[in-house]
């Protein structure tokens, strides 16, 4: 059968559905069987949506999974509940990124009635990852990454290096965004946070030098002082952070920007770049510290 085949079941198996929906209502359905046509209904729903999905039209099938989602419900099933809000958010996804979000919510609602706070965290992951990429508003992905790093927080204590990297990189995009925005004392914190955790932890003790490399840089943009003391700070916090290619930036960033000596600002930078790429979230921060050289040149680093 082609897609519009499909689609063509699926409007009749949604159709049938509803009737079994109304059906359930009268009053002797209600006393006998009431909840089997609820259920039937609930398969129906369920089975047009994967109709839906085999013809690409990915609102009528959050649309069908929404309503099998609200039956379960009625049905007292949370967990099949929250798993046809999830397949609805995933199908929204792909058409209406508002109407995801608001299914992927409504999972989250029940999956934390229920305590399942990791699968909970989970959905709020992917919720952020709609606002980054579809509606492109920061302030909420940063609210999201942040409920989700609480959640894996909140679960370490079962399974600690698991759900500490879970949380980890929640907090990290947090912090990226953070600094962006402009909001350095908040990435800092985080950074320092995320460093301190790390630097113990013989499987994660390697990345623990660039938290505090890019903690060092959201002070450097705030005041060239700060940035020196917290330099010092972690070196002492963390001696291997002293022999790392970020520290030697650093330091190097640092006499260029008290000499005011942009032309050793813009060197330091390039030979790094020429064996650790710099990425979009560094260059940004550079040419930010770059930029309060006085006579720096075209705003460029390279």
């Amino acid at each position: 059968m082609d897609s519009s085949g499909k689609e063509r079941e699926a409007v009749q198996l949604m159709a049938e559905a509803e009737k079994r929906v109304k059906g359930s209502h009268s009053f002797l359905r209600g006393l006998f069987g009431g909840n089997t046509r609820l259920e039937e209904a609930c398969e129906m729903y369920t089975r047009a949506a994967n109709m839906f999905k085999i013809a690409k039209n990915w609102s009528a099938a959050g649309n069908a999974f929404c309503q099998a989602a609200k039956l379960h419900m009625q049905l007292q099933s949370k967990h099949d509940s929250a798993t046809s809000f999830v397949d609805a958010g995933n199908a929204y996804k792909k058409a209406d990124p508002q109407e995801a979000i608001n299914c992927l919510n409504a999972a989250i609602d029940i999956y934390t009635d229920m305590g399942r706070f990791t699968i909970a965290a989970k959905h709020h992951i992917t919720i952020a990852e709609i606002y980054e990429a579809e509606l492109v508003d920061i302030e909420k992905a940063i609210a999201h990454y942040e409920q989700a790093a609480d959640y894996y927080k909140g679960e370490e204590s079962n399974r600690q290096v698991v759900f500490a990297t879970s949380a980890n990189k929640c907090l990290l995009k947090v912090a990226a965004y953070a600094a962006q925005l402009e909001q350095y004392q908040k990435a800092i914190e985080i950074y320092e946070q995320v460093g301190t955790n790390t630097m113990d932890n013989p499987l994660l003790k390697y990345s623990a030098k660039e938290y505090f490399f890019k903690a060092a840089l959201c002070h450097f943009i705030v005041d060239e002082l700060n940035a020196k003391l917290a330099l010092e700070k972690y070196e002492e916090m963390f001696p291997a952070f002293t022999d790392s290619r970020e520290c030697k930036l650093l330091k190097k960033l640092l006499e260029a920007h008290e000499e005011q000596n942009c032309e050793a600002y813009t060197e330091a930078v390039k030979e790094f770049d020429s064996i650790s790429r710099l990425d979009q979230w560094l260059t940004t921060m550079l040419l930010r510290i770059k930029k309060s050289i006085q006579g720096e040149g075209d705003g460029d680093l390279k």
